[in-house]
């Protein structure tokens, strides 16, 4: 599953962000409106966490923009507006859910899992194929076509966030905040010690092609493919 979270409480947005994270849920984040909405428009999620108030376009006009582009990807809003007459609105113009603030994380991931068992729209595949490897996020494996390549859940944590930012260059920052099981900073050269043993692993299995994930020195990682 792969979350935007839209949210200009770097707070707040930093504990979702971990908070899903840990339950091996891959998110994109954006601080302001502008930002949230070229992403949301730009790229395939399960479901959008879309705060109301927010720097640049707010989020009632985020929703209206993606209803009309005909994005139909699952928004819950979360905003501290308790007003009936804002849950009203913001359902009529497309929001699936609207969880007021304060809420408990247990809740939010609650709604997310409901929302997610609706099962009838789905922006994001659970199977990615780039140059025959296949990563698949339900049963967190990665195979090159019926060759199996055993991962470490870190190690799979890396290839499955780099694959889902395709056309990104990924820094070691970036990979550390979505693969930390907690607040704690995961280093440089640990990831560059995962990528490396990944690299390995693959070298091993004899395969007659080579792993798309390229480092663009002085930037970070890629996907070519």
């Amino acid at each position: 599953m792969k979350l935007l979270i839209i949210e200009d409480s770097s707070a707040l947005r930093r504990s979702l962000t971990v908070g899903f994270n840990n339950l091996g849920i891959t998110t994109d984040e954006a601080d302001n409106g502008t930002d949230g909405l070229n992403l949301a428009l730009n790229n395939p999620y399960d479901l959008i966490i879309l705060d109301l108030m927010l720097p640049g376009i707010d989020g009632i006009d985020i929703l209206k923009q993606l209803r009309k582009s005909a994005i139909q990807t699952r928004i819950i809003i979360l905003s501290a507006n308790n007003q009936s007459q804002d849950r009203i609105d913001a359902l009529l113009q497309g929001a699936d859910d609207y969880l007021t603030k304060p809420f408990s994380f247990d809740e939010l991931h609650a709604r997310v899992l409901a929302i997610s068992r609706r099962g009838l729209i789905s922006n994001f595949s659970n199977t990615i194929n780039i140059n025959g490897f296949i990563l698949d996020s339900n049963k967190m494996t990665l195979c090159y076509e019926i060759t199996d390549i055993e991962l470490t859940p870190n190690e799979f944590k890396i290839v499955e966030y780099i694959f889902n930012h395709k056309n990104q260059i990924i820094n070691t920052s970036m990979i550390s905040d979505n693969i930390a099981n907690n607040f704690n900073y995961i280093s440089k050269n640990t990831i560059e010690a995962h990528i490396s043993t990944i690299r390995k692993k693959i070298k091993s299995k004899s395969i007659n092609t080579i792993f798309p994930l390229k480092n663009k020195r002085g930037f970070g990682y890629y996907i070519e493919g």
